[in-house]
Protein backbone atom coordinates (compact mmCIF):
# COMPACT_ATOMS: atom_id res chain seq x y z
CA UNK A 1 0.00 0.00 0.00
CA UNK A 2 1.45 3.36 -0.72
CA UNK A 3 1.95 6.47 1.38
CA UNK A 4 -0.55 9.48 1.83
CA UNK A 5 1.89 12.06 -0.07
CA UNK A 6 0.93 16.03 -0.32
CA UNK A 7 2.77 17.73 -2.83
CA UNK A 8 2.84 21.95 -2.66
CA UNK A 9 2.96 23.30 -5.87
CA UNK A 10 1.99 22.46 -9.04
CA UNK A 11 4.35 23.87 -11.41
CA UNK A 12 7.25 21.78 -13.42
CA UNK A 13 8.52 19.67 -10.61
CA UNK A 14 5.74 19.69 -8.35
CA UNK A 15 3.25 18.41 -11.08
CA UNK A 16 5.84 16.06 -12.30
CA UNK A 17 6.68 14.81 -8.66
CA UNK A 18 3.21 14.44 -8.36
CA UNK A 19 1.62 12.48 -10.70
CA UNK A 20 4.57 10.13 -10.84
CA UNK A 21 4.33 9.19 -7.21
CA UNK A 22 0.52 8.68 -8.21
CA UNK A 23 1.57 6.42 -10.87
CA UNK A 24 4.36 4.17 -8.18
CA UNK A 25 0.86 3.83 -6.16
CA UNK A 26 1.06 6.59 -3.76
CA UNK A 27 -2.13 8.67 -3.13
CA UNK A 28 -1.05 12.24 -3.96
CA UNK A 29 -2.56 15.47 -3.00
CA UNK A 30 -1.20 18.04 -4.81
CA UNK A 31 -1.88 21.72 -3.47
CA UNK A 32 -1.85 25.13 -5.24
CA UNK A 33 -3.14 28.77 -4.83
CA UNK A 34 -4.12 29.34 -8.25
CA UNK A 35 -7.67 28.33 -8.24
CA UNK A 36 -7.20 28.26 -12.23
CA UNK A 37 -4.59 25.73 -12.98
CA UNK A 38 -6.02 23.67 -10.27
CA UNK A 39 -9.39 23.50 -12.15
CA UNK A 40 -7.69 22.85 -15.64
CA UNK A 41 -6.36 20.20 -13.70
CA UNK A 42 -8.77 18.51 -12.44
CA UNK A 43 -9.94 17.65 -15.44
CA UNK A 44 -6.97 16.32 -17.01
CA UNK A 45 -6.10 20.05 -18.42
CA UNK A 46 -1.96 19.70 -18.33
CA UNK A 47 -0.50 23.53 -19.84
CA UNK A 48 3.27 22.01 -19.35
CA UNK A 49 4.75 20.67 -22.71
CA UNK A 50 6.50 17.29 -20.80
CA UNK A 51 6.02 13.91 -22.78
CA UNK A 52 4.13 11.41 -20.14
CA UNK A 53 2.87 14.11 -18.31
CA UNK A 54 -0.88 14.74 -19.39
CA UNK A 55 -1.31 10.67 -19.43
CA UNK A 56 0.16 10.37 -16.10
CA UNK A 57 -2.08 13.15 -14.51
CA UNK A 58 -5.18 11.50 -16.34
CA UNK A 59 -4.40 8.31 -15.18
CA UNK A 60 -4.06 9.59 -11.76
CA UNK A 61 -7.19 11.34 -11.52
CA UNK A 62 -9.16 8.21 -13.25
CA UNK A 63 -7.53 5.68 -10.42
CA UNK A 64 -8.82 8.53 -7.70
CA UNK A 65 -4.84 8.21 -6.03
CA UNK A 66 -4.34 11.66 -7.67
CA UNK A 67 -5.95 15.17 -6.20
CA UNK A 68 -5.49 18.51 -6.94
CA UNK A 69 -7.16 21.17 -4.45
CA UNK A 70 -6.13 25.11 -3.84
CA UNK A 71 -7.07 23.87 0.08
CA UNK A 72 -3.93 23.09 2.32
CA UNK A 73 -5.79 22.32 4.76
CA UNK A 74 -6.41 18.53 2.75
CA UNK A 75 -2.61 18.01 3.71
CA UNK A 76 -3.54 17.27 6.95
CA UNK A 77 -3.54 13.69 7.24
CA UNK A 78 -0.68 13.37 4.79
CA UNK A 79 2.55 11.08 6.09
CA UNK A 80 5.18 12.89 3.68
CA UNK A 81 4.61 15.96 2.32
CA UNK A 82 6.95 17.46 -0.67
CA UNK A 83 8.02 21.50 -1.06
CA UNK A 84 8.16 21.38 -4.54
CA UNK A 85 7.99 25.98 -4.57
CA UNK A 86 9.96 28.99 -6.93
CA UNK A 87 12.87 29.86 -5.29
CA UNK A 88 13.99 32.32 -8.14
CA UNK A 89 16.96 34.66 -8.26
CA UNK A 90 16.66 37.24 -5.86
CA UNK A 91 18.85 40.43 -5.07
CA UNK A 92 22.56 39.68 -6.02
CA UNK A 93 22.21 36.28 -7.32
CA UNK A 94 20.83 34.49 -4.09
CA UNK A 95 17.77 32.64 -4.11
CA UNK A 96 14.76 34.00 -3.19
CA UNK A 97 12.98 31.90 -0.38
CA UNK A 98 9.67 34.43 0.39
CA UNK A 99 7.30 31.81 -1.90
CA UNK A 100 8.57 28.89 0.24
CA UNK A 101 8.51 30.80 3.48
CA UNK A 102 4.86 31.92 2.77
CA UNK A 103 3.83 28.18 2.57
CA UNK A 104 5.57 27.12 5.53
CA UNK A 105 3.58 29.36 7.78
CA UNK A 106 0.58 28.15 5.97
CA UNK A 107 1.90 24.57 6.38
CA UNK A 108 2.66 24.72 10.32
CA UNK A 109 -1.03 24.80 11.06
CA UNK A 110 -1.94 21.93 9.37
CA UNK A 111 0.47 19.41 8.66
CA UNK A 112 0.18 16.39 12.15
CA UNK A 113 3.04 16.13 14.31
CA UNK A 114 4.75 12.76 12.69
CA UNK A 115 4.51 14.10 9.03
CA UNK A 116 7.99 14.28 7.22
CA UNK A 117 8.58 18.06 5.47
CA UNK A 118 10.52 17.54 2.41
CA UNK A 119 12.60 19.97 0.70
CA UNK A 120 12.05 19.12 -3.22
CA UNK A 121 12.99 22.96 -4.43
CA UNK A 122 16.28 23.70 -5.08
CA UNK A 123 17.00 25.78 -1.68
CA UNK A 124 20.25 27.57 -0.32
CA UNK A 125 22.23 25.61 1.80
CA UNK A 126 21.58 25.36 5.57
CA UNK A 127 17.84 25.71 4.34
CA UNK A 128 16.13 22.57 5.75
CA UNK A 129 18.14 22.96 9.11
CA UNK A 130 17.05 26.20 9.24
CA UNK A 131 13.51 25.38 8.39
CA UNK A 132 11.91 24.49 11.94
CA UNK A 133 13.06 28.22 13.32
CA UNK A 134 11.76 29.88 10.07
CA UNK A 135 8.01 27.93 10.32
CA UNK A 136 7.23 27.30 13.46
CA UNK A 137 7.60 23.52 12.77
CA UNK A 138 9.44 22.71 15.64
CA UNK A 139 9.69 18.64 16.24
CA UNK A 140 8.76 18.51 12.43
CA UNK A 141 11.37 16.14 10.44
CA UNK A 142 12.86 18.12 7.59
CA UNK A 143 14.65 16.02 4.50
CA UNK A 144 16.38 17.30 1.93
CA UNK A 145 15.62 15.79 -1.26
CA UNK A 146 16.66 17.66 -4.70
CA UNK A 147 15.18 17.22 -8.02
CA UNK A 148 17.19 16.29 -10.82
CA UNK A 149 14.45 16.62 -13.93
CA UNK A 150 15.73 17.46 -17.27
CA UNK A 151 12.80 19.59 -18.83
CA UNK A 152 11.92 17.44 -21.69
CA UNK A 153 12.70 13.99 -19.64
CA UNK A 154 11.10 15.28 -16.63
CA UNK A 155 8.84 11.47 -16.70
CA UNK A 156 12.01 9.42 -17.31
CA UNK A 157 13.67 11.02 -14.66
CA UNK A 158 11.39 11.05 -12.03
CA UNK A 159 10.54 7.31 -12.68
CA UNK A 160 13.75 5.89 -14.26
CA UNK A 161 16.35 7.82 -12.09
CA UNK A 162 20.25 7.17 -12.19
CA UNK A 163 19.99 7.82 -8.06
CA UNK A 164 17.87 9.59 -5.48
CA UNK A 165 19.73 11.96 -3.06
CA UNK A 166 17.86 12.20 0.52
CA UNK A 167 19.92 14.59 3.06
CA UNK A 168 18.91 14.10 7.01
CA UNK A 169 20.49 14.22 10.26
CA UNK A 170 22.10 11.69 11.27
CA UNK A 171 19.81 10.39 14.47
CA UNK A 172 17.08 10.81 11.84
CA UNK A 173 17.29 7.91 9.72
CA UNK A 174 13.93 6.58 10.25
CA UNK A 175 12.28 10.09 8.35
CA UNK A 176 14.95 9.38 5.39
CA UNK A 177 14.00 5.40 4.97
CA UNK A 178 9.78 6.80 4.47
CA UNK A 179 11.27 9.30 1.96
CA UNK A 180 13.47 6.61 0.34
CA UNK A 181 10.16 4.34 0.14
CA UNK A 182 8.54 6.44 -1.78
CA UNK A 183 10.83 5.40 -4.82
CA UNK A 184 10.96 2.24 -4.25
CA UNK A 185 9.36 1.26 -7.34
CA UNK A 186 11.93 2.88 -9.33
CA UNK A 187 14.53 0.51 -8.35
CA UNK A 188 17.33 3.47 -8.27
CA UNK A 189 20.52 3.66 -6.37
CA UNK A 190 19.66 5.99 -2.92
CA UNK A 191 22.54 8.05 -1.54
CA UNK A 192 22.22 9.41 1.56
CA UNK A 193 24.07 12.49 3.28
CA UNK A 194 23.27 15.34 5.60
CA UNK A 195 21.25 17.66 4.37
CA UNK A 196 23.42 20.67 3.85
CA UNK A 197 25.48 18.08 1.40
CA UNK A 198 22.31 17.10 -0.38
CA UNK A 199 21.42 20.78 -1.16
CA UNK A 200 24.91 21.58 -2.07
CA UNK A 201 25.03 18.51 -4.65
CA UNK A 202 21.78 20.22 -6.88
CA UNK A 203 24.04 23.34 -7.49
CA UNK A 204 26.74 21.73 -7.50
CA UNK A 205 25.39 19.19 -10.83
CA UNK A 206 24.17 22.48 -12.34
CA UNK A 207 26.92 24.46 -11.89
CA UNK A 208 29.26 21.68 -13.27
CA UNK A 209 26.75 21.15 -16.42
CA UNK A 210 26.86 25.04 -17.23
CA UNK A 211 30.67 25.49 -16.60
CA UNK A 212 30.73 22.18 -19.57
CA UNK A 213 28.81 24.22 -21.64
CA UNK A 214 30.60 27.13 -21.30
CA UNK A 215 33.59 25.60 -22.14
CA UNK A 216 32.47 23.90 -25.51
CA UNK A 217 30.86 27.13 -26.61
CA UNK A 218 34.55 29.19 -26.17
CA UNK A 219 35.93 25.95 -27.76
CA UNK A 220 33.58 26.23 -30.78
CA UNK A 221 35.01 30.27 -30.87
CA UNK A 222 38.75 28.41 -31.25
CA UNK A 223 37.93 26.03 -33.69
CA UNK A 224 36.23 28.63 -36.03
CA UNK A 225 39.70 30.50 -35.49
CA UNK A 226 41.94 27.97 -36.01
CA UNK A 227 39.82 25.76 -38.94
CA UNK A 228 39.13 22.93 -37.31
CA UNK A 229 35.25 21.41 -36.98
CA UNK A 230 34.14 21.98 -33.30
CA UNK A 231 31.70 18.29 -33.67
CA UNK A 232 34.87 16.28 -34.70
CA UNK A 233 36.92 17.33 -31.57
CA UNK A 234 34.22 17.07 -29.25
CA UNK A 235 33.27 13.23 -31.20
CA UNK A 236 36.76 12.43 -30.04
CA UNK A 237 36.48 14.10 -26.32
CA UNK A 238 33.15 12.69 -25.69
CA UNK A 239 34.43 9.23 -26.40
CA UNK A 240 36.47 9.26 -23.34
CA UNK A 241 34.73 7.84 -20.04
CA UNK A 242 35.85 10.80 -18.32
CA UNK A 243 34.77 13.10 -20.08
CA UNK A 244 31.10 12.01 -21.94
CA UNK A 245 29.14 12.54 -25.06
CA UNK A 246 26.59 14.89 -22.84
CA UNK A 247 26.26 18.32 -23.04
CA UNK A 248 28.88 18.89 -25.53
CA UNK A 249 26.97 20.60 -27.93
CA UNK A 250 27.71 24.19 -28.62
CA UNK A 251 24.47 26.52 -29.00
CA UNK A 252 23.61 30.23 -28.07
CA UNK A 253 23.97 30.39 -24.64
CA UNK A 254 22.53 28.08 -21.95
CA UNK A 255 19.37 28.84 -20.17
CA UNK A 256 15.98 28.06 -18.36
CA UNK A 257 14.94 27.83 -14.95
CA UNK A 258 17.30 26.46 -13.49
CA UNK A 259 21.02 26.51 -14.52
CA UNK A 260 21.12 30.10 -14.37
CA UNK A 261 19.67 31.27 -11.41
CA UNK A 262 21.76 28.16 -10.12
CA UNK A 263 24.98 28.87 -11.28
CA UNK A 264 24.97 32.46 -10.01
CA UNK A 265 23.64 30.97 -6.38
CA UNK A 266 26.59 28.74 -5.85
CA UNK A 267 29.00 31.44 -6.92
CA UNK A 268 27.53 33.92 -4.27
CA UNK A 269 27.67 31.10 -1.52
CA UNK A 270 31.00 30.74 -2.71
CA UNK A 271 32.04 34.60 -2.35
CA UNK A 272 29.80 35.18 0.69
CA UNK A 273 32.73 32.16 2.87
CA UNK A 274 35.74 33.68 0.92
CA UNK A 275 35.98 30.75 -1.54
CA UNK A 276 36.69 32.19 -5.35
CA UNK A 277 34.85 29.82 -7.67
CA UNK A 278 36.56 32.19 -10.77
CA UNK A 279 35.89 29.03 -13.12
CA UNK A 280 32.02 29.49 -12.39
CA UNK A 281 32.50 33.22 -12.55
CA UNK A 282 33.96 32.49 -16.39
CA UNK A 283 31.14 30.22 -17.56
CA UNK A 284 28.86 33.50 -16.60
CA UNK A 285 30.76 35.55 -18.00
CA UNK A 286 31.53 33.18 -21.25
CA UNK A 287 27.40 32.88 -21.24
CA UNK A 288 27.09 36.31 -21.54
CA UNK A 289 29.32 36.56 -24.38
CA UNK A 290 27.94 34.02 -26.18
CA UNK A 291 24.62 35.82 -27.09
CA UNK A 292 27.02 38.73 -28.50
CA UNK A 293 28.86 36.02 -30.62
CA UNK A 294 26.05 35.38 -32.20
CA UNK A 295 24.63 38.33 -33.10
CA UNK A 296 28.24 38.92 -34.63
CA UNK A 297 27.74 36.24 -37.32
CA UNK A 298 23.99 37.44 -37.83
CA UNK A 299 25.18 40.41 -38.94
CA UNK A 300 28.34 38.81 -40.67
CA UNK A 301 25.72 36.78 -42.63
CA UNK A 302 22.91 39.38 -43.42
CA UNK A 303 25.42 42.54 -44.40
CA UNK A 304 29.30 40.69 -44.87
CA UNK A 305 30.19 43.04 -42.01
CA UNK A 306 30.38 42.29 -38.19
CA UNK A 307 29.39 45.81 -37.16
CA UNK A 308 26.96 46.40 -40.17
CA UNK A 309 23.59 47.42 -39.69
CA UNK A 310 20.78 45.25 -39.52
CA UNK A 311 18.14 48.32 -39.33
CA UNK A 312 14.91 47.09 -41.43
CA UNK A 313 16.19 43.33 -42.15
CA UNK A 314 13.73 40.87 -41.82
CA UNK A 315 15.36 38.00 -39.83
CA UNK A 316 13.56 34.56 -39.43
CA UNK A 317 13.90 32.52 -36.35
CA UNK A 318 13.37 29.21 -35.82
CA UNK A 319 12.83 28.21 -32.42
CA UNK A 320 12.41 30.19 -28.89
CA UNK A 321 12.32 28.19 -26.17
CA UNK A 322 15.45 27.68 -24.11
CA UNK A 323 15.92 24.18 -25.52
CA UNK A 324 14.11 21.44 -27.57
CA UNK A 325 11.35 19.04 -26.11
CA UNK A 326 9.91 22.41 -23.66
CA UNK A 327 8.22 25.47 -24.55
CA UNK A 328 10.04 26.99 -21.43
CA UNK A 329 11.23 30.47 -22.46
CA UNK A 330 12.71 31.19 -18.96
CA UNK A 331 16.44 32.35 -19.27
CA UNK A 332 16.21 31.29 -23.38
CA UNK A 333 19.19 32.32 -24.60
CA UNK A 334 16.89 32.22 -28.16
CA UNK A 335 14.52 34.62 -26.94
CA UNK A 336 17.34 36.80 -26.07
CA UNK A 337 19.40 36.85 -29.43
CA UNK A 338 15.53 37.22 -30.70
CA UNK A 339 15.32 40.61 -28.55
CA UNK A 340 18.78 41.77 -29.49
CA UNK A 341 17.87 41.69 -32.96
CA UNK A 342 14.65 43.60 -32.43
CA UNK A 343 16.85 46.39 -30.27
CA UNK A 344 19.17 46.41 -33.79
CA UNK A 345 15.90 47.56 -35.41
CA UNK A 346 15.83 44.01 -36.84
CA UNK A 347 12.27 42.80 -38.13
CA UNK A 348 11.52 39.62 -36.65
CA UNK A 349 9.74 36.71 -37.54
CA UNK A 350 9.84 33.42 -35.77
CA UNK A 351 8.66 29.85 -35.13
CA UNK A 352 8.67 27.18 -32.53
CA UNK A 353 6.34 24.40 -32.03
CA UNK A 354 5.63 24.57 -28.62
CA UNK A 355 5.49 28.22 -28.67
CA UNK A 356 2.05 29.99 -29.75
CA UNK A 357 1.44 32.94 -31.14
CA UNK A 358 0.39 35.52 -28.33
CA UNK A 359 2.52 33.87 -25.74
CA UNK A 360 3.30 37.01 -23.43
CA UNK A 361 7.01 38.46 -23.11
CA UNK A 362 7.34 38.61 -26.62
CA UNK A 363 6.76 42.09 -27.38
CA UNK A 364 8.24 43.34 -30.47
CA UNK A 365 9.05 39.42 -31.85
CA UNK A 366 6.45 38.43 -34.85
CA UNK A 367 5.84 34.72 -33.63
CA UNK A 368 3.95 32.15 -36.55
CA UNK A 369 2.44 28.75 -36.12
CA UNK A 370 4.16 27.77 -39.83
CA UNK A 371 8.09 27.14 -39.78
CA UNK A 372 7.33 28.62 -43.58
CA UNK A 373 6.25 31.77 -43.11
CA UNK A 374 9.70 33.03 -41.15
CA UNK A 375 11.14 32.74 -44.65
CA UNK A 376 9.28 35.06 -46.19
CA UNK A 377 11.66 38.15 -47.49
CA UNK A 378 14.02 36.94 -45.11
CA UNK A 379 17.87 38.51 -45.22
CA UNK A 380 18.77 35.42 -43.41
CA UNK A 381 17.45 32.17 -41.48
CA UNK A 382 18.83 31.81 -37.80
CA UNK A 383 18.71 28.55 -36.01
CA UNK A 384 18.26 28.75 -31.78
CA UNK A 385 16.54 25.75 -30.33
CA UNK A 386 17.45 21.86 -31.91
CA UNK A 387 14.09 21.14 -32.56
CA UNK A 388 14.82 18.02 -34.54
CA UNK A 389 11.73 18.80 -36.69
CA UNK A 390 13.14 21.65 -38.33
CA UNK A 391 15.59 18.82 -40.37
CA UNK A 392 11.75 17.80 -41.74
CA UNK A 393 11.09 21.20 -43.41
CA UNK A 394 11.41 21.05 -47.27
CA UNK A 395 14.64 23.57 -47.19
CA UNK A 396 14.84 23.89 -51.05
CA UNK A 397 10.89 25.69 -50.84
CA UNK A 398 12.35 27.93 -47.96
CA UNK A 399 15.01 29.08 -50.28
CA UNK A 400 12.52 29.61 -52.70
CA UNK A 401 11.27 32.02 -50.08
CA UNK A 402 13.94 34.36 -48.36
CA UNK A 403 15.26 37.54 -49.52
CA UNK A 404 19.21 35.99 -49.29
CA UNK A 405 19.65 32.12 -49.37
CA UNK A 406 21.98 32.82 -45.79
CA UNK A 407 21.38 30.29 -42.28
CA UNK A 408 23.36 30.71 -39.36
CA UNK A 409 22.82 27.40 -37.27
CA UNK A 410 23.84 28.03 -34.08
CA UNK A 411 23.27 24.39 -33.22
CA UNK A 412 24.97 22.93 -36.10
CA UNK A 413 21.32 20.75 -36.66
CA UNK A 414 21.53 20.85 -40.53
CA UNK A 415 24.08 18.68 -42.87
CA UNK A 416 24.73 18.58 -46.26
CA UNK A 417 22.09 15.70 -47.38
CA UNK A 418 19.37 18.25 -46.10
CA UNK A 419 20.93 21.30 -47.82
CA UNK A 420 22.55 19.95 -50.79
CA UNK A 421 20.89 21.79 -53.97
CA UNK A 422 19.08 24.31 -51.86
CA UNK A 423 21.76 27.07 -52.98
CA UNK A 424 21.79 27.96 -49.07
CA UNK A 425 24.51 29.31 -47.65
CA UNK A 426 25.15 28.11 -43.75
CA UNK A 427 27.52 29.52 -41.17
CA UNK A 428 27.69 27.10 -38.11
CA UNK A 429 28.56 27.11 -34.98
CA UNK A 430 32.43 25.82 -34.62
CA UNK A 431 32.58 24.02 -37.86
CA UNK A 432 34.76 24.61 -41.06
CA UNK A 433 33.92 27.75 -43.06
CA UNK A 434 32.12 29.44 -39.85
CA UNK A 435 34.39 31.85 -39.66
CA UNK A 436 34.57 33.23 -43.00
CA UNK A 437 31.65 33.29 -45.66
CA UNK A 438 30.21 29.46 -44.72
CA UNK A 439 29.59 26.58 -47.07
CA UNK A 440 26.85 26.99 -49.92
CA UNK A 441 25.32 24.06 -50.68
Amino acid sequence: MGSRVGVVGAGYVGLTSAACLAHLGHHVICVDNDEAKVAALRTGAVAIVEPGLPELVREGLEENRLVFTSDAQALHECEVVLLCLPTPMGTGGTADLGVLEDALRTLATVLPPDCVLVTKSTVPVGTAARIPALSGLAGTAVVSNPEFLREGHAVEDFLRPDRVLIGAAEHDRESADRVAALYAGTGAPVLRSDSASAELAKYASNAFLAVKLSFVNTLAELCERVGADITKVTGAMGMDDRIGPAFLAPGPGWGGSCLPKDTRALLRAAEARGVDFAMVRNALQANDRQQAMVLRKIRRAVTDSVDGSLAGTRIGVLGLAFKAGTGDLRDSPAVAVARQLTRHSAVVTAYDPCVPAGTPGLDGIRVVDDPYLVAKDAGALVILTEWPEFRSLDWAELATDVDRPVIVDTRNLLDERLLTGTGFTVLGNGTTGASDAGRTF
